[in-house]
């Protein structure tokens, strides 16, 4: 009822402020501007880096919505929070000096972390967090990143990304939360609950956006912002369903896809913003549309036969808000397109309506008399343990020859490879800068992977490498080395980047890696391979021969000390692959592949499978009983499973529970992920697991591509045990 009433207060604002609106303002409030257009020329050196007159002229004149970005794009260095606080306070004050008050709405990627603001807590990257299959860490990741983004004077978080990671040569797959539709619905879900809460509008919460609605993560070619093909049947079982968790778990924004999907640009895609987002998933809040993908319907997707044409169809789409960034154009053509009636006065009222709840929501229009307080808010020492245990929890131990790990900590070690002392590399893009890329920019209080080997061994430690990742290393050096050595810690992997700078040709590793790696597994000495990358690139021949594979992926800020505690096993390995980690560059299939993908001369042959991590202890499952061997149509599966620490270290397992329709009228994968739980259990340890499988979770797209639930016989698999029921027909 509170609720209910809450609603009813801020729809009659919403209307008496469109009551009082001119067309200018409405158009305005749709409008959002990179910060670069509102900043000094010399900004980067100022405390305060916003040209007044620059935001005057946005905000007084072009009534503007929204501002996005940090300081001095693209050349920026992230704000320290006090200068960040001084900027979102001019522009507040700025916004306060207009007819009706209308506050800016203002925007930033703070993906893994609020990782523009200098010091604060970064995590692990989308694809670690998901390796964790720890909900919670989700949820208290969400919960920190809003507190630290709202202590810094931002308003609006453009994340989680929901797209599905199924195309490995994309370079955004990391920011996914892998290929499973389950892990990623629950995944974001957390993330957006922790980072909302009951209502984003309390000063430590913040409002999310859903990225990048919808198929922009599977491209053919898996070159960034080109085209998808996805079928209807195929777009509903796998791209849809985590958009449709996002929007359930409350997030009130939605980006929109920067590529094509079946020849239609996300941003004229009226079926998928309009009919599918607010018909069938019943989002109610505002979409924005990607950076300058408004008016790139003109220039690169060549559908519109101008700008002002391009305008019209994004905004008849269903698209709200554009980041147009660079100048007040889309204000301009779109009030050329209101005048003249090519765009109804119904459709803009519509969108600003959105946006002004939203703004209404989050509390932008009754803002506490200071920013949240920067103290026991923004880079605490236990949001900072929450970071740590996140990259030790999403480290994946993939191989252990011969118990080569734990290390002792007196042995001696060679620690050499691209990867093996920067914090970039842990940490990928979006991070400080939008490329991650900048060494120098990266806190020196923070480890590396060799600083935090050399502070936790006892033993001799010894670097050959570069300063920087193209830095070719000496591998003569590196052999002569080895020699004097009881172990080779070797890092390899890729270089930070993201979107279109990220695109590769091939997920082969770079020669040189691979060149280092033969000359040192050819010593005899036993090699640890460690992959830092956002990717899985190919390193099976290096894997195979190593006797350790760690897969750290990008962990962030805290792994240099996560990784140490790992090798030296002060802390017990429990990540799980959240991808299938392919053995060959073109043999891509997916865990939940169908039949004919593993029959004949077909097979399903990773270097590791999805679900695949190792534990210096074992665990083994058993028991797994059905609650009845029969269902009707509509219960609910009851299923229960003990699992057992069976060896003698203290650990944490992910048990995974798969389902497989045994046969059905369209064609069903060998297995899904329908449910998972993470515990701890100590040697000797064991523990009853009950689960429930909804309804939903046996349902498919079927012919007529509606969802349905088909009777029939089913198979659940955890660990190694299976049991059957069978759903009978009403």
């Amino acid at each position: 009822m509170v609720a209910q009433q809450n609603d009813q207060i801020i729809e009659h604002k919403v209307q008496t402020l469109l009551s009082q609106m001119t067309l200018e303002e409405k158009i305005g409030q749709m409008t959002q501007i990179d910060f670069s257009v509102v900043a000094a020329a010399d900004g980067q050196t100022l405390d305060n880096p916003v040209d007044v007159a620059k935001l005057e002229n946005a905000v007084l004149k072009y009534h503007v919505g929204s501002i996005l970005n940090t300081t001095n794009t693209p050349d920026y260095k992230p704000p320290y929070i006090e200068k960040w606080r001084l900027i979102t306070q001019t522009i507040r004050n700025t916004a306060a000096k207009t007819r009706l008050k209308i506050p800016i709405i203002y925007g930033i990627d703070a993906i893994h972390g609020a990782n523009y603001t200098y010091n604060a807590t970064l995590f692990p990257q989308a694809i670690n967090m998901a390796a964790s299959f720890n909900p919670e860490l989700s949820f208290k990741e969400g919960e920190i990143t809003a507190r630290e983004v709202k202590a810094s004077g931002l308003d609006w978080n453009f994340y989680p990304v929901m797209d599905i990671g199924r195309q490995p040569l994309w370079p955004r797959l990391w920011e996914t939360y892998g290929e499973d539709v389950y892990l990623t619905s629950v995944m974001g879900s957390e993330y957006i609950k922790g980072h909302q809460g009951d209502d984003f509008g309390q000063p430590t919460k913040a409002p999310t956006c859903l990225k990048h609605y919808v198929g922009y993560s599977y491209p053919l070619n898996g070159k960034d912002r080109t085209p998808a093909w996805i079928g209807e049947r195929a777009l509903r079982e796998y791209f849809l369903p985590s958009f449709a968790a996002g929007v359930k778990a409350g997030a009130p924004t939605v980006m929109v896809n920067s590529g094509e999907v079946d020849g239609i640009p996300g941003h004229a895609n009226y079926q998928y913003l309009t009919t599918i987002l607010r018909g069938e998933l019943g989002f109610k809040g505002f979409t924005i549309s990607d950076w300058e993908d408004i008016i790139r319907l003109y220039t690169r997707d060549k559908v519109a036969a101008s700008p002002k044409e391009a305008v019209k169809i994004a905004v008849l789409a269903g698209v709200d808000m554009s980041m147009v960034p660079f100048d007040f154009s889309f204000y301009q053509l779109l009030l050329e397109l209101a005048q003249s009636g090519e765009v109804p006065l119904a459709r803009i009222d519509e969108a600003v309506a959105r946006i002004l709840k939203v703004k209404l929501q989050s509390g932008l229009f009754d803002p506490p008399p200071e920013p949240l307080a920067v103290a026991g808010n923004f880079a605490t020492a236990d949001a900072q343990a929450v970071s740590r245990q996140a990259a030790a929890e999403s480290v994946i131990l993939a191989k252990n020859a011969g118990a080569t790990l734990p290390l002792a900590k007196h042995s001696s070690v060679l620690v050499t490879g691209p990867t093996a002392n920067l914090l970039s590399v842990l940490n990928g893009g979006w991070t400080l800068t939008w490329q991650g890329d900048n060494e120098r920019l990266y806190p020196q209080d923070k480890q590396t992977l060799l600083a935090a080997i050399r502070q936790k061994s006892s033993g001799k430690v010894s670097f050959v490498g570069g300063q920087a990742f193209n830095d070719e290393i000496d591998v003569d050096a590196a052999v002569a080395a080895a020699a004097e050595h009881d172990y080779i810690i070797l890092a390899i992997g890729e270089k930070p980047y993201t979107e279109t700078y990220g695109n590769i040709d091939s997920l082969e590793l770079d020669k040189n890696q691979l060149k280092l790696g033969q000359a040192l597994l050819a010593t005899g000495k036993p090699v640890i391979l460690v992959y830092f990358g956002g990717r899985p690139r190919i390193i099976t021949e290096l894997a195979e021969q190593a006797s350790a594979v760690v897969l750290g992926f990008l962990p962030g800020m805290e792994a240099g000390p996560a990784l140490a505690d790992i090798l030296y096993g002060d802390v017990n390995p429990s990540g799980k692959l959240p991808i299938t980690y392919p053995r060959h560059t073109n043999d891509i299939v997916n865990y939940d592949h169908k039949p004919i993908e593993k029959f004949d001369v077909n097979d399903y042959r990773p270097l590791y499978p999805f679900g695949h991590g190792l534990s210096y202890t074992s665990f083994k499952t058993s028991g797994l009983h059905l609650s009845k061997a029969s269902y009707a149509q509509g219960e609910t599966i009851e299923l229960a499973v003990y699992v057992k620490n069976t060896g003698t270290r203290t650990g944490k397992e992910a048990v995974l529970v798969y389902l497989n329709d045994v046969a059905a009228s369209v064609t069903r994968p060998n297995k899904q992920l329908k449910a998972f739980k993470k515990l701890e259990l100590q040697p000797g340890e064991e523990q009853l697991l009950n689960f429930k499988l909804e309804p939903e979770a046996l349902s498919f797209i079927g012919l007529d591509m509606k969802r349905i639930i088909e009777p029939g016989d089913f198979k659940i698999m955890v660990g190694d045990e299976v049991a059957q029921f069978n759903l009978r027909q009403n």
